[in-house]
């Protein structure tokens, strides 16, 4: 297969270089760093200065509700926010498309239903996000709604409304 991103093919391309962010289930922040150097670290990876990544983290941490926990470490955060953290990760990068893995399914409802509105804001923004989920309350989100079994698409729909209470798949 062939990997496009708005027309290009990056097949080929390494992974840190496709500028595609990555949510995962788990967060996958480093223990011994702070918020704000969780964040640094793949702008520091691509090469990005200083002063451009101390921007574009600012802008991370207000998008994802964080601001004033830069100096907190993971230990010392709710799960919420720390989704929020690997969120704003994602986001400092400035990518295109979000490819997220369950980040809600370690969450509380009320932390869920915040990840999600802030998912539909970055889609209004122009962002493509990704997200894989089982929950249905969770998918009731999306635009569009894809359902796989055994690797193969079960469906593929547009998303009613949310008076429309259907099943996702």
């Amino acid at each position: 297969g062939r990997i496009l991103l708005d027309g290009e093919e990056i097949t080929h391309v390494p992974p840190r270089q496709r500028n595609v962010g990555m949510i995962f289930q788990q967060y996958s922040l480093f223990p011994t760093m702070n918020v704000y150097n969780n964040i640094a670290f793949g702008l520091k990876i691509q090469g990005v200065s200083k002063e451009e990544a101390r921007l574009r983290i600012a802008e991370a941490l207000k998008m994802a509700d964080l601001a004033g926990s830069e100096n907190k470490y993971p230990s010392q955060l709710s799960g919420g926010e720390q989704q929020r953290v690997a969120i704003a990760r994602a986001l400092a990068n400035e990518p295109p498309l979000i490819l997220a893995d369950e980040p809600t399914g370690n969450l509380d409802t009320a932390s869920s239903i915040e990840i999600m509105e802030l998912f539909t804001k970055l889609y209004q923004e122009g962002a493509t996000v990704v997200l894989v989920t089982h929950e249905e309350d969770i998918a009731a989100f999306a635009r569009r709604i894809i359902c796989f079994g055994d690797g193969k698409i079960l469906s593929d729909r547009i998303n009613h409304p949310v008076g429309e209470r259907r099943r996702p798949c």
